[in-house]
């Protein structure tokens, strides 16, 4: 099955502008979530940044990156990447993971799961992931995602919202589960997805995978149980991530 990676990089994040280029361990941060999709196993060739802006792509061409440039237009990096499907002419049977632009820390290990879920469960439209979700302060944090999972691994829901709450015992969080922005695509259920406009329930939480349930699409979602560090927003997750990258990169050292 051919399986590819792109990577939205938009340059015009209104939290921290110009963020794909910050520089850590004197590198973008954008070449080091490539360097995760590479240790996963997927090679150079399949892997692709889908940025907005000629900044990104001048940056990137010493480092042997494919970069495709998009249109400017586009209210999400799921637009972004099915521009890029268009492009590149890709079959529908191909499968497209998302991996985010912001999380140079990202487990390699997470990026080989829902690849390896994705592929053996060809009926599930779109595939992403949850963390166990283990302490109260997130679990009522309206920034952390929740995902209410059915049989099987079925999303049913996705909330900023406490959810799935044990009536009986509130404290209970052994059903509670964070989302993780990662996800995989057949193309066929990317057009799909990207044919619909935005949902009532979507622009209500805000959250771009509403829309896709919905429309009555199926999202299987796979439980990674190793730590999934917090993606970088804004200056303050800058500089935590470059600290733990200084100290990762001294002890390897």
């Amino acid at each position: 099955m051919d399986v590819k990676v792109v990577i939205p990089a938009r340059y015009g994040s209104s939290r921290l502008p110009g963020k794909p280029l910050l520089m850590l361990l004197g590198k973008p941060v954008i070449w080091h979530v490539v360097e995760r999709c590479k240790e996963a196993g997927i090679g150079r060739d399949n892997i692709f940044v889908a940025t907005d802006d000629q900044r990104i792509i001048e940056a990137l061409k010493d480092y042997d990156i494919n970069v495709v440039l998009t249109s400017l237009s586009h209210q999400s990096g799921t637009d972004r990447i099915n521009e890029v499907a268009a492009i590149k002419s890709w079959s529908d049977e191909v499968v497209v993971l998302n991996v985010q632009g912001d999380e140079p820390i990202i487990p390699f290990t997470l990026i080989q799961n829902i690849t390896a879920f994705t592929l053996a469960n060809p009926h599930y439209q779109i595939t992403t992931a949850v963390v166990p979700l283990t302490n109260q302060d997130d679990f009522t944090n309206s920034n952390v995602v929740k995902a209410i999972l059915g049989n099987h691994g079925r999303a049913i829901y996705f909330t900023r919202s406490r959810a799935p709450m044990n009536r009986d015992n509130p404290n209970d969080l052994s059903l509670a589960k964070r989302h993780i922005g990662i996800y995989a695509y057949r193309v066929s259920a990317l057009k799909q997805f990207c044919s619909y406009s935005e949902d009532e329930l979507e622009h209500y939480e805000k959250l771009e995978q509403l829309r896709a349930l919905s429309h009555g699409m199926i999202i299987g979602v796979t439980v990674f149980n190793g730590i999934v560090p917090h993606g970088i927003d804004t200056i303050d997750d800058f500089n935590n991530i470059k600290r733990i990258m200084k100290e990762s990169n001294s002890l390897n050292g």
